[in-house]
């Protein structure tokens, strides 16, 4: 394993070699530890995206995470499903180097014929695949690093970041920032009312940190019927969990999954040069049909006898009752020792540290634009209005200055540029879109620069004596 892989990152390096044109690079530097992109969040969107800056000679690049190494992203965090939910033959990260494609990588360290068996990736898998793929890349990754606030020179108009680090704060300058900070980087998790008066350790949600070994020998109440609703329940009732009774608003389980329909290069595409009518319709069908449970994690509960499923459900009241839980809902009253929410999230900027700020000045669909009679939807309404270069805009020109120097590639920039961030199936179109409009910003606020340089350019090509009569004839 440890040959084939070696093999593989030699093939890696070929590959970049071949493909490294044009081969200088050509934004002017702005000073001493200026960065031209900073990038917030080490995932794979993040990594992908340094990669494919650098593809294009941004070289001048870090990227931020406050997790250690490993740690960062969702997979070996509060993502407890086994396998992943994309079909094992994505591409994304690699952007289009057949060496860097997840499947080069398991064909290297597995096998061709373990490559053949296997059903979906495994998700632990994922992120060492993630964590091979920034080492052979040399990636300039820091972590322990979070974000405490975004700022901007009243001169220069420069970026300035503060960072909290194990040592202390620290300052970053830079040019253009890319959140790619996931699922709810534009917002939270839902911890929707009346939930929200619960004890501390009462209500627990699928995406924060559970010790599930405590919740052996509990009667458990799980909110939700998505994927990741379905997966903490699987590992609760592993950890030995007495029982978990699943309450579901939705009469019927859903059984189409919109996103086999979007994995398709038309819509992955082309979405973004859809006019706002269409990009809403597609958004607002896809937000509001919402994802079945993957088959893996219904056949993982299914059988299991203290498993119960409760549809038609909808919460109307959550109380203490002694030391029980008590959910009222129209199919009754149902009691237990806590509660796991699978209630998803919520956009809505201001909840964001690092936006907070921002959050009054930016743009959003509801803004923009208005849906016809019967179209509405809150979700879609509450979406950052982007630009094409992802860039966040300003409701009042010139409020907000910072603004087009943040790039938005969370979930949220879905209405407007289509499956792009905080999504496998996205990235192998969106990562190049966002790539290509930093490097059409940077060449735009520096097209002055570039000009002079131009005019100046003198290295002659042709250095052969040209003889004297020829000079003479060209004369005349």
């Amino acid at each position: 394993m440890a040959t084939a892989l070696a093999e593989l990152e030699n093939e890696v390096r070929r590959q970049l070699a071949l493909l490294d044109y044009p081969a200088h690079p050509w934004v002017p530097p702005r000073g001493e530890g200026v960065l031209d992109v900073a990038i917030l969040g080490a995932g794979q969107t993040g990594l992908a995206t340094a990669f494919g800056l650098r593809r294009q000679k941004v070289d001048n690049v870090a990227i931020f995470d406050r997790a250690p190494p490993g740690g960062t992203g969702v997979w070996t965090t509060f993502a407890r499903m086994r396998t992943l939910r994309t079909p094992k033959h994505v591409t994304g990260p690699d952007l289009g180097v057949p060496a860097l494609t997840p499947r080069a990588f398991f064909t290297a360290r597995d096998g061709a014929e373990a490559w053949e068996r296997l059903h979906k990736i495994g998700r632990e898998d994922w992120q060492r695949y993630l964590d091979w793929y920034a080492g052979v890349l040399g990636l300039p990754v820091r972590h322990a690093h979070e974000l405490l606030g975004i700022g901007q020179e009243a001169a220069g108009g420069l970026l300035e970041l503060r960072f909290a680090t194990p040592s202390g704060e620290t300052m970053v300058r830079a040019r253009k920032l890319v959140l790619a900070t996931g699922m709810d980087g534009s917002g939270a998790w839902l911890l929707p009312p009346p939930f929200d008066t619960l004890p501390e350790g009462r209500v627990l949600h699928t995406a924060q940190a559970i010790d599930f070994a405590t919740l052996a020998g509990k009667r458990l109440i799980v909110v939700g019927a998505g994927a990741s609703a379905f997966d903490n329940l699987a590992v609760a009732l592993e950890a030995g969990a007495a029982g978990a009774t699943m309450l579901v608003r939705r009469r019927r389980m859903p059984r189409v999954n919109p996103f086999r329909w979007m994995e398709q290069a038309g819509y992955l595409g082309q979405h973004h040069a859809l006019p706002d009518l269409l990009k809403w319709r597609f958004t607002r069908h896809i937000f509001e049909l919402n994802q079945p449970p993957p088959q893996e994690s219904w056949d993982r509960v299914a059988d299991d006898p203290r498993f119960r499923l409760v549809m038609g459900a909808p919460i109307e009241d959550a109380r203490m009752v002694g030391e029980e839980v008590e959910i009222a809902t129209p199919r009754g009253a149902f009691r237990a020792d806590a509660v796991i929410l699978g209630t998803g999230f919520t956009f809505d900027l201001g909840l964001r540290p690092e936006l907070a700020p921002f959050a009054p000045q930016i743009r959003l669909w509801r803004d923009a634009f208005t849906p016809p009679a019967g179209e509405e939807s809150a979700l879609c309404g509450a979406s950052p209005y982007l630009s094409d270069d992802f860039a966040f805009q300003e409701k009042a020109p010139g409020a907000a200055p910072a603004l087009r120097h943040i790039h938005c590639m969370t979930y949220a920039a879905t209405l407007s540029m289509g499956l792009s961030g905080a999504s496998i199936s996205g990235m192998k179109h969106g990562v190049p879109r966002l790539v290509d409009g930093l490097c059409r910003a940077l060449w735009r606020e520096d097209a002055e620069a570039h000009l002079a340089a131009l005019r100046a350019y003198d290295v002659a090509e042709l250095t052969s004596t040209i003889p004297q009569e020829l000079l003479a004839d060209a004369a005349e």
